[in-house]
């Protein structure tokens, strides 16, 4: 039996002017890998923004494991075990892939596992053992990715949201980042998956959610997503 995780209800932001995100609700089952879809601009960064902290809702509640956390700040709710995998990677150049990681790791809860966790993330990308030493800037993007999955799985998520993480990146890495994410969804850890890919997302998650204009078109299992062609109309904006 399914225990639901996260649940946004009627869920209305913006920045300045009109909301992006009109009266959204949905909701992520412990162990699913939801994949949130949609054309650029249908607002799929600002919902897990809101989610995150980032962004203050408008309207509406967003609950986590049963407790309200629509007012808390950012660091609160990765404390709770909500954590976001920024688009763009967003890694800090200058230091090294170890410092990064260990960024990751920072809040007291995490702090006590840093050890295991880091042994986690080395056996999930060896790569990023090989070049720990190595300023982060000096990667790939590729690479660079997989540094910013690693530093979030150093927090400890219950959630891992990401957005967009195949952006830019070749076919092979693109290959690579998934093949880790089934991997981390196999072994239990629920994801919340924004991204353009729309065959590849599908592939991988047990349902997809696709918004378009800021609301939600359609939401179900994946493989009847697939199939619909509603989804890419609202995905290529049509």
């Amino acid at each position: 039996m399914s225990t639901e995780m996260l649940e946004v209800s009627g869920l209305t932001a913006g920045y300045a002017g009109p909301a992006v995100l009109q009266d959204v609700s949905l909701d992520v089952n412990a162990g699913e890998l939801v994949g949130l879809l949609g054309a650029n601009n249908a607002g799929k960064s600002t919902l897990i923004n809101c989610v995150s902290g980032l962004i203050a809702p408008r309207a509406g509640r967003i609950r986590f494991l049963g407790e309200d956390i629509t007012r808390l700040k950012p660091d609160q709710i990765v404390a709770r075990g909500i954590v976001q995998v920024p688009e763009g990677r967003q890694v800090f150049p200058r230091m090294s892939v170890l410092d990064n990681l260990l960024l990751g790791g920072t809040l007291p809860a995490a702090r006590a596992d840093r050890v295991r966790r880091l042994e986690q993330v080395y056996a999930l990308f060896p790569r990023m053992q090989e070049r720990s030493a190595q300023y982060a800037g000096t990667l790939s993007g590729g690479e660079q990715q997989m540094l910013a999955i690693g530093r979030a799985m150093m927090a400890g998520p219950k959630l891992l949201m990401l957005d967009e993480p195949s952006l830019g990146l070749s076919p092979l890495f693109v290959q690579s980042i998934f093949r880790a994410l089934r991997g981390l969804n196999a072994e239990g850890l629920t994801m919340l998956l924004v991204e353009q890919n729309l065959t590849l997302t599908l592939s991988c998650a047990t349902r997809g959610v696709v918004l378009e204009r800021g609301q939600v078109a359609i939401a179900g299992d994946a493989a009847a997503l697939a199939a619909d062609p509603r989804t890419r109309q609202a995905y290529l904006g049509l």
